[in-house]
């Protein structure tokens, strides 16, 4: 196999893994084309975990959708029920944004443009 053709790599690298790991590497490389060295596929799988971007941190809509439901059902049980509906209803939404200095540190909220 050999290098990668128009790359320059000047720095060495070397790690410890386990058979899992090599066995896991192996059988992506099976599946591409030209079936590259264990190297050159550790290099293609790192390189495209550097510009995935991480759907992990964006729930899905249905966990969301659960997650605001399970907070306003937490809420509604810290709320005295002798408060008037409509001050009951803000105290709930409150509870359920967030402080306001916190909001802007959520992982689930889009950014706010400055």
């Amino acid at each position: 196999m050999g290098r990668p053709p128009g790359r320059v790599q000047s720095q060495q690298f070397q790690m410890r893994v386990s058979d899992e790991f090599l066995k896991s590497v192996d059988k992506w490389r099976a599946k591409q084309d030209g079936k590259p060295s264990r190297a050159e596929a550790i290099r293609r799988l790192v390189e495209l975990g550097l510009t995935v971007k991480a759907k992990s941190k964006q729930p899905s809509a249905a966990l969301a959708g659960r997650a605001k439901e399970l907070a306003t059902k937490a809420a509604e049980k810290m709320i005295d029920p002798s408060v008037p509906a409509e001050e009951r209803a803000q105290r709930r939404r409150r509870l359920t944004r967030g402080p306001s200095e916190f909001r802007e540190d959520r992982a689930d909220l889009p950014k706010a443009k400055k």
